[in-house]
């Protein structure tokens, strides 16, 4: 079972808008901060937005005032909803949290295609 379970890829038309979702799964619990961070072909991983346990979220600088995250802690998923997308912001999406203390676990990715 993964232990964080991430929804929403697809194809997107530039200036259009999506959503990306990410649970933890039952066993993985302490969760603290959580968010994405995406990786382009050719680039390296680059955030996109974290937010911690009490949501306090911070930017990348390049999706700053065009995504915003919040989170459901009882529910524990966290939300990612991108408006303005540009075929710049296509990428394979990355969600992560923070267990505890000293461990971070990752989903396993999803594509996201913005179309020009």
């Amino acid at each position: 079972q993964e232990e964080l379970v991430e929804s929403g890829g697809g194809l997107v038309q530039a200036g259009g808008s999506h959503r990306l979702s990410c649970t933890a799964s039952e066993r993985t619990y302490g969760i603290g901060n959580i968010g994405w961070y995406r990786q382009a072909p050719g680039k390296q991983r680059e955030l996109v937005v974290t937010i911690t346990a009490a949501g306090s979220p911070n930017y990348g600088s390049s999706v700053k005032g065009r995504f915003i995250i919040s989170r459901n802690n009882a529910k524990k998923t966290a939300y990612l909803q991108m408006d303005n997308l540009r075929s710049e912001d296509t990428a394979v999406y990355y969600c992560v949290a923070a267990q505890g203390t000293s461990r971070e676990v990752w989903g396993q990715g999803t594509l996201i295609t913005v179309s020009s």
